[in-house]
């Protein structure tokens, strides 16, 4: 197994990037523009690894290579971008990785490539890159081919040394568990269980009981032997559940108005340890979303828009609405599944203004909402 904190240090070890490998301060996938740029990193380094994994690093400050970390990113969907936009899209897959300098909520996000050995080009057009396409890297650059692509081996052999260098061994296994104890506090009930004699998996979370039912709530998974973060909530309430070969987190939201609230069952996600040294995740979606009065909607609706126009204007809010910005992350989730599909632009707007509030539970609102449209929408 790849010690996924290693293989980052061993690639950062290549200072600039190069043809397998890119990194990033972060993603801007809601963004056209951050959207067509990552799709052809993914294009450039898949043509120019037909035989070895490449890869993309996130959360890493470019010219001075330093750690800075991104918010964990749960929506393993990211390959269905891909596939919508790619011709021959690689597989790929994204993990949250911990480092002992970041702040609990903060990862580096790992971008894994697969190799394909087949010319991946774009199937549509995105921002001002144009359909058939081809990129390729040059050094630290993707850039368009000119003319007839061929598909060159160039980077296994040092992949391979990197990957190999990477390995996981006793020794970082046992100080990742110690490690993970060690930075929850004891009323989180930080424990393990290993599966199938050689998966180890860590979690913590703040223990509740809500009509009878245990919950908890900043929940904090991880795969040790692989140093990923599987899991992590700073809200939401969940359930967790395990048996031998399996590990079952069952993910449930708030909403509701005003003191309505209820708890609605968001996703599952079972992840499956097997004998063959293997694991895989499985998600499956749950959520039905709350029906209220459509008057009562619309009117909800226009008040946040109101409080949206405000900020944007710096016109002071009144009483009432500094009181409501506190809830406007979660209004304008209720509105969206009630039609309103521009919520996610409104509350980008609003977003500066939210992050500078006293009350940052505000602010984890407001990405959890995000969070939670995302998935509506991939769904």
């Amino acid at each position: 197994m790849i010690n996924k904190r290693l293989l980052i240090k061993n690639l950062l070890s290549h200072n600039d990037e190069n043809s397998f490998y890119d990194k990033k301060q972060k993603l801007s996938l809601d963004a056209k523009d951050g959207k067509a740029k990552f799709l052809k990193h993914i294009c450039a380094l898949s043509n120019s690894n037909p035989e070895n994994n490449s890869y993309i690093v996130i959360g890493i400050e470019d010219e001075e290579n330093k750690i800075m970390g991104v918010d964990f990113y749960d929506d393993s969907k990211i390959q269905n971008l891909v596939n919508a936009y790619l011709k021959n899209p690689p597989k790929i897959e994204y993990e949250n990785v911990p480092f002992p300098s970041l702040q609990r909520h903060k990862v580096i996000g790992l971008v894994t490539i697969h190799p394909n050995n087949k010319i991946t080009s774009l199937l549509k057009n995105t921002w001002k890159y144009r359909k058939g396409t081809t990129f390729y890297r040059r050094g630290s650059n993707s850039i368009p081919s000119q003319g007839n692509f061929e598909l060159r081996n160039t980077n296994k052999d040092i992949v391979e040394a990197i990957e190999k260098n990477a390995r996981n061994n006793i020794e970082l296994t046992l100080d990742g568990v110690f490690d993970f104890i060690n930075n929850h506090k004891p009323a989180y009930k930080p424990q393990y269980k290993v599966f199938n004699e050689q998966f180890v998996l860590c979690w913590a979370g703040e223990k509740k009981v809500i009509n009878g039912e245990e919950f908890f709530s900043r929940v904090d998974i991880e795969l040790i032997n692989e140093q990923v973060k599987l899991f992590f909530s700073a809200l939401d309430d969940v359930q967790i559940s395990y048996n031998n070969q399996s590990f079952i987190i069952t993910e449930y939201i708030y909403l509701g108005l005003e003191k309505q609230e209820e708890l609605y069952p968001l996703e599952k996600t079972i992840i499956n340890f097997k004998e063959n040294g293997k694991h895989d995740i499985v998600k499956e979606f749950l959520f039905t979303p709350p029906k209220f009065d459509i008057h009562i909607i619309q009117q909800l609706y226009n008040n946040c828009n109101s409080i949206v126009h405000k900020t944007e204007n710096n016109i002071p809010l009144s009483i009432i609405e500094q009181a409501n910005v506190l809830r406007l992350p979660t209004n304008y989730l209720i509105c969206y599944l009630h039609g309103y599909i521009d919520v996610s632009k409104q509350l980008r707007k609003v977003k500066n203004y939210i992050r500078a509030l006293d009350n940052k539970t505000t602010y984890i609102k407001y990405k959890e909402a995000m969070r939670v449209i995302r998935k509506v929408q991939y769904h």
